[in-house]
């Protein structure tokens, strides 16, 4: 791991809080406009943030060498079983530099069977989504706008995360 990686991974785990404590997603006042860099999924398809338009989409920044990110990855799992399909997809967005090869393993070794894979340049992910820790998870409208963030982890899959995500997909129905 280079020393730039470590002291970001180092930094994020300081600063965040356990999973246990599960904060829920601070949402802003306003929808941020999101850009959209492109990735590449398990199967190695070309895709763009694009590509979910018309879901809301919680987009989780993580690494396999990040320890915050690996707590959390099964309540990721977990809120995807229970709220993914038609109107709610999260996207574990990998930036390990070593490909997809450890992200497959890390999902054997912890039993991740909801997630999809996806995999992305860390710079470019990095600077686009303006994330200077890991984890770090937005949560994306139907219309590809940042209604929230959060650095550090969380208990994704806690009751008040899924009342939350629930009432953002409810209230998207209504809008085109």
């Amino acid at each position: 791991m280079r020393r730039r990686d470590f002291l970001v991974a180092t930094a994020a785990a300081a600063l965040a809080t356990p999973v246990a404590a599960g904060p829920v997603m601070p949402l802003r006042d306003s929808p941020r406009e999101m850009p959209s860099p492109p990735f590449v999924n398990g199967a190695g398809r070309d895709l763009m943030l694009d590509d979910f338009h018309g879901k809301v989409v919680l987009l989780n920044i993580w690494a396999t060498w990040c320890a915050p990110c690996r707590e959390e990855m099964p309540t990721l799992d977990a809120l995807q079983a229970r709220l993914g399909g038609d109107d709610f997809h999260v996207l574990p967005l990998s930036i390990d530099r070593a490909g997809l090869g450890p992200v497959r393993r890390f999902y054997d070794e912890i039993g991740i069977r909801h997630l999809g894979m996806y995999l992305a340049d860390q710079t470019r992910v990095m600077m686009a989504f303006a994330a200077y820790g890991l984890p770090t998870t937005i949560l994306i409208d139907r219309q590809g706008r940042e209604l929230g963030r959060l650095v550090g982890p969380s208990e994704w899959d806690s009751p008040e995360n899924i009342a939350l995500f629930e009432t953002i997909i409810a209230k998207g129905k209504d809008t085109p």
